[in-house]
């Protein structure tokens, strides 16, 4: 199973609606379909399958994240994190981090595309960087070697702002964004 990788997911949604909305000791609701979970729970495929995962990852987070508790409804499934585990993210935020540089200059009047772009190179030399030929999204963009995150960003200029949609690459991948799309 992928404990630590579902952790430092778990954490990262936080850690960015932190840097958005700021932060506050509460319960912090976060939502997967089943197919998500599926990354992360090798071969749970099922609703009773991610039941019968669930219990060690929830062992696994315990002392960091808290008693979490999920719910579902059909194969949507809600995670909530106690005030606990939001304030360990909290106290772990590193503001050097590239999250918070990408959540200050997307938030920023006037950014511009090639401000995000920039901020990427910025962070590293192994960035792709893909022009999107269909859908809604502009410009697909990811670190080539995983570092400093491995998300994959899928940027739109609104004309007056950016707008993004953050994806693992197993979700990435599995949505089908990539075909058809021509590499810059």
């Amino acid at each position: 199973m992928e404990y630590q990788k579902f952790e430092n997911h778990i954490v990262d949604v936080i850690k960015e609606e932190q840097l958005k909305l700021g932060y506050r000791s509460e319960v912090v609701r976060l939502y997967y379909p089943l197919p998500s979970l599926a990354h992360f729970f090798d071969g749970a495929h099922s609703v009773p399958q991610i039941y019968e995962a669930m219990p060690e990852f929830l062992e696994f987070v315990r002392d960091r994240l808290g008693v979490i508790e999920v719910s579902n409804e059909g194969e949507r499934f809600c995670l909530a994190i106690p005030p606990e585990g939001v304030d360990y993210v909290h106290d772990h935020l590193q503001p050097e981090e590239f999250i918070c540089d990408f959540i200050e200059t997307v938030g920023r009047h006037g950014c511009t595309m090639e401000d995000m772009l920039a901020l990427f190179h910025k962070h590293s030399d192994h960035v792709h960087v893909e022009k999107m030929t269909h859908g809604e999204f502009d410009y697909l963009v990811y670190f080539e070697d995983g570092t400093p995150d491995d998300y994959r960003y899928c940027l739109t200029d609104e004309g007056c702002h950016i707008i993004y949609h953050r994806f693992t690459p197993e979700d990435y991948e599995e949505i089908g964004l990539d075909e058809g799309n021509v590499s810059q």
